[in-house]
C-alpha cells in the first residue's frame, strides 16, 4: 500500500474572504510548511513521498515547495485538489457566508453550479491513483476526502489546523484512511 499525505497548506498572510483572493504563506506559515517537511522527511523510507502534489492556489504551493525542494521534485498542480469551486454570479463579499452556509451542512445540500458530492469523488479518486505523495490542499477539500472516506455526509468531518497532515493508504484503486490530522485549536467558521 502506497502513503499519501494529505496537508493543510501554512498559515496564509490574509485570511479567507480578506483583500487578497490568492495570499501567501505569513512567516508562521513559512515555519508550519518546514516542520511539516521535516515530519514527511522522517517517515521510514518505505512511508516517505516521492511525489509532490499542490493546489494550484500561492499557499499551498508555498508550503509543497520546502518539501519539494528536499526531495529534489518538481511540484505537480493539481487543480482537483484546490479549493472549493465557488458558484458563478458569487462576488467576493458574497464567498464567506456561502462557505459558512456549506459548513454548517451537508454536500448534498451545498448550491452551487456543480454536484459537490461528485466534486468530492473526484478527489478522492485523483488520490486513489498516487503512489507514495504529498498533497498540499486546503481545509474544506480535505474535508471532502476524509467525509467521503468515512462515509459520512457532513461537509465538516474535522477541523484539519494549518499543515496539519492526514494520512491514507491506497493500492492503487482504494483509499483508506490511517489516521486524521491535527485539529485546529479555533475555528473557520
Amino acid at each position: 500500500m502506497a502513503r499519501l499525505y494529505l496537508i493543510r497548506h501554512g498559515r496564509p498572510s490574509s485570511t479567507w474572504g480578506g483583500h487578497d483572493d490568492d495570499p501567501g504563506l505569513d512567516e508562521t506559515g513559512q515555519g508550519q510548511a518546514r516542520a511539516a517537511r521535516d515530519w514527511l522527511l522522517s517517515r521510514p523510507q518505505d512511508e516517505r513521498p516521492r511525489l509532490v502534489v499542490s493546489s494550484p492556489l500561492r499557499r499551498c504551493r508555498e508550503t509543497a515547495e520546502p518539501t519539494a525542494q528536499a526531495l529534489g521534485v518538481t511540484i505537480e498542480v493539481d487543480p482537483v485538489v484546490g479549493e472549493i469551486p465557488t458558484p458563478s454570479g458569487l462576488s467576493a463579499a458574497e464567498r464567506p457566508a456561502w462557505l459558512r452556509r456549506a459548513f454548517e451542512g451537508v454536500w448534498s445540500d451545498i448550491r452551487g453550479d456543480l454536484d459537490y458530492d461528485a466534486w468530492r469523488g473526484e478527489i478522492v479518486e485523483s488520490l486513489s491513483r498516487r503512489g507514495h505523495t504529498a498533497v498540499f490542499s486546503h481545509y474544506v477539500a480535505i474535508n471532502a476526502a476524509v467525509s467521503r472516506l468515512l462515509g459520512v455526509d457532513q461537509v465538516l468531518a474535522f477541523r484539519p489546523d494549518h499543515c496539519s497532515i492526514t494520512v491514507l493508504e491506497t493500492d492503487g484503486g482504494t483509499v483508506r484512511l490511517v489516521e486524521k490530522g491535527a485539529e485546529a485549536a479555533t475555528q473557520v467558521l
